[in-house]
């Protein structure tokens, strides 16, 4: 298998890591892609960015009410 963050994942095509990567892992090396994508391009000073792990994504959301989401686009 392969060792990914401390992690044992079995030979093969994995779907998706705990850390939101799918890999591939062979007897010799391990490839991994991530799942999600960088948010850009959004209001800084109005806007945070929170890390949502059961999507594997970023929300961008308002910094005064969490709950609304701010426009931007990803990368």
């Amino acid at each position: 298998g392969c060792i990914l963050n401390g992690k044992l994942y079995p030979l093969g095509e994995i779907d998706r890591t705990e850390g939101c990567f799918t890999c591939s892992c062979s007897q010799y090396i391990m490839s991994c892609c991530s799942l999600f994508h960088t948010p850009r391009n959004y209001d800084g000073k109005n806007c945070k960015v929170l890390f949502n792990k059961k999507t594997c994504n970023y929300d961008v959301v308002e910094k005064n009410d969490p709950s609304k989401i701010c426009s931007h686009s990803r990368v």
